[in-house]
Formats: C-alpha cells, sequence, structure tokens
C-alpha cells in the first residue's frame, strides 16, 4: 500500500523551512533596527550571524527537501477538489517558492560577501572570502535580497491561502502534510 501523505523526513523539513522563513522575516525587521556597530557597540554581530547561518542551512535544507520529495513521492492526490488547475498552481507555487528561497539566500550570502565582516557558518567554519568590501555591491546584492524576500512573502502567503482553503474543504489535501 502506497503512503497517502509525504514521508516524515519530507514534513520536517518542510516545517524546519517554514519556521526558519517565519523566524529570518521577524528577525531581519528587528535586527535591522538595531543601532549600528561602533567600537563599543558590537551588539549587532550576533544577530546578524545568526540570520547569515540559518540562511545558509536552508540552502542545504531545501536541497535535502527536493531530494526526499524525489525521492519518496507521495501517492497522487485522489481528492475530486483538488481539480487539474489546481494541481498546476500548486506545482507553480512550490517551484516559485523553492527558487525565490535560493535567490534570497544566495543574495543575502552575496550582499554579506561585500562588507567587512565575515561570514562563520555556525560559529564554526568560516566562510572563505569570495570578494572584497564593496558598499555599491553589498547595496545591490542587499537590494535584491529585499525584494526576492518581499516576493516569497507574497508567494508564501498564496501557499498559506490555499493551504486554508484546502483546510477548510477537508479534502484530505493538507493532512498529507500534517502526518507525523
Amino acid at each position: 500500500m502506497q503512503k497517502q501523505g509525504y514521508s516524515r523526513t519530507a514534513v520536517i523539513l518542510h516545517w524546519l523551512l517554514a519556521v526558519s522563513i517565519f523566524f529570518l522575516f521577524i528577525s531581519s525587521w528587528w535586527m535591522l533596527g538595531l543601532p549600528l556597530p561602533s567600537k563599543e557597540m558590537q551588539f549587532r554581530a550576533f544577530p546578524f550571524q545568526l540570520h547569515k547561518n540559518i540562511g545558509i542551512t536552508l540552502v542545504l535544507v531545501i536541497a535535502l527537501l527536493l531530494y526526499v520529495r524525489f525521492k519518496h513521492r507521495p501517492a497522487p492526490v485522489t481528492s475530486t477538489a483538488m481539480k487539474p488547475w489546481m494541481h498546476k498552481l500548486a506545482t507553480v507555487d512550490h517551484i516559485i517558492i523553492y527558487l525565490l528561497i535560493l535567490a534570497t539566500c544566495v543574495s543575502g550570502y552575496l550582499s554579506s560577501a561585500h562588507t567587512r565582516w565575515d561570514t562563520v557558518v555556525w560559529w564554526v567554519l568560516e566562510m572563505p572570502r569570495i570578494a572584497e568590501a564593496n558598499e555599491d555591491m553589498n547595496e545591490f546584492y542587499s537590494d535584491i535580497h529585499l525584494w526576492t524576500a518581499w516576493a516569497l512573502l507574497g508567494v508564501v502567503a498564496v501557499h498559506i491561502s490555499g493551504a486554508i482553503y484546502h483546510a477548510f474543504l477537508n479534502d484530505g489535501i493538507v493532512r498529507r502534510m500534517m502526518r507525523w
């Protein structure tokens, strides 16, 4: 008998991505509101480093999620509530979400690479410096990071709206990603 829902690993990775993205949005508003660093005030280092660490980790998590999703596909949707155009829209939504997550993470890393601050992954592994500090390039990639993040927020809103729609229909679509 084929499973109806996604694998436990896919469910855990999905929710890890969701919680992490939510945290990154909230933390970015908070950390950007902190005063600029000075010799006396270096407290911005921790929140920025945490933000970068989670973003870098998300690239690995999404790669693992895609591997798991393609390796262990769930049974096709049998519900009549999921019309073919809805299935296509859900597929496009997922592809755009994955691409925007990657674009946001990569542009964030490239923005950071053009600052004078190093990136140390989880305070253990120092990322190689791929660029010299350059304020114009930092701002360029920072703008891309900002706009891809806002686009991601919009597409996630569509994704959540679809989930809420299917939850109210009680058609089994949402249960596929809620199993433990």
